[in-house]
């Protein structure tokens, strides 16, 4: 297994079959009693260039589930790049915990602490991806489906971090995934381009649309995220305009496939992206996804730190 868990594309699909399963595990025993304290005496430092909920209190959590501790850094204390340089503060902190987890505005950033530290990094989320959230995604889908492969995937909206991470899992799964996004907003085309053959490796089918009236018929899975990503708060006029189009509304959702179900990966902008009568309504799975990020994130602490 790998030193970091940095991108959904560094990882073969058995070794994320292999989270996925621990992951399903982990939640399991977390339920029946509570998980062995495989991580005692370990502490993961949680760098933070952006604010954060899910991200922030799953690793805080994940590791108290697991017998470690959690140590919080803030933007004001690192000043990552700034401050301090990258290479600074990783070897620093490579001498004083047993790994990192970093949320940042640049992937590169992320790319650099891996490369400075001989601990594991993991990425919380950067400008480029989101593999925590993608991880999470797919144990909602497998528990409410009972398996990943064949299943369709929709994603409604920006082409951003979330929705490549979550092309890479699916394809590389064996989901079937498409995107509606307006034009002006795709996915970055080297993700796309790389993870084509791990598509066709699965039997995966990755389909790029601009109406997402087409782009949900018989789907399963319906996800949206924010319009306008931290960072991008200059464009949100802009966006406004450009995007009601592809908001999930009960019109969009009645389209889909009857059993389909609704993901978002939080905060939502309700009104916007998302309806409250979805967002809140039968098929949404949005508190049972957010949840599961404490579950996924174990498994990935528990690959990484639990040697």
């Amino acid at each position: 297994m790998h030193k970091d868990f940095l991108d959904i594309i560094d990882y073969t699909p058995a070794e994320l079959q292999e989270l996925l399963d621990l992951a399903i595990r982990l939640k399991k025993e977390y339920f029946a009693g509570g998980n062995e304290p495989v991580l005692k005496g370990k502490v993961l430092a949680m760098i933070f260039q952006k604010p954060s909920l899910r991200t922030r209190v799953s690793f805080d959590m994940g590791m108290r589930h697991l017998g470690g501790d959690a140590l919080y850094l803030s933007p004001n204390e690192i000043g990552l790049g700034k401050r301090e340089s990258i290479a600074d503060i990783a070897r620093v902190l490579d001498g004083m915990v047993h790994g990192i987890m970093a949320r940042v505005f640049e992937h590169e950033h992320i790319l650099e602490l891996a490369r400075w530290t001989t601990i594991p990094v993991i990425n919380g989320l950067s400008d480029y991806s989101h593999p925590c959230q993608a991880l999470a995604d797919v144990l909602t889908i497998y528990e409410e489906f009972g398996q990943i492969k064949d299943v369709n995937i929709t994603y409604v909206g920006d082409g951003n971090n979330v929705a490549v991470s979550l092309m890479q899992i699916a394809a590389k799964l064996g989901a079937n995934f498409t995107i509606a996004n307006p034009e002006g907003y795709d996915m970055p085309a080297s993700a796309i381009e790389t993870i084509k053959p791990y598509a066709e490796a699965s039997g995966s089918k990755l389909t790029f649309l601009r109406d997402p009236h087409e782009a949900v018929k018989n789907s399963k899975v319906i996800y949206t995220d924010t319009w306008t990503s931290m960072g991008q708060e200059e464009e949100s006029a802009k966006r406004e305009k450009v995007f009601p189009p592809y908001q999930i509304n009960a019109a969009l959702v009645a389209e889909a496939d009857p059993d389909a179900i609704v993901l978002h990966c939080l905060p939502a902008h309700r009104g916007q992206e998302i309806t409250d009568e979805v967002a809140d309504g039968p098929q949404s799975r949005l508190f049972p996804e957010a949840h599961n990020r404490l579950h996924a994130q174990k498994a990935v602490l528990y690959t990484l730190l639990g040697k």
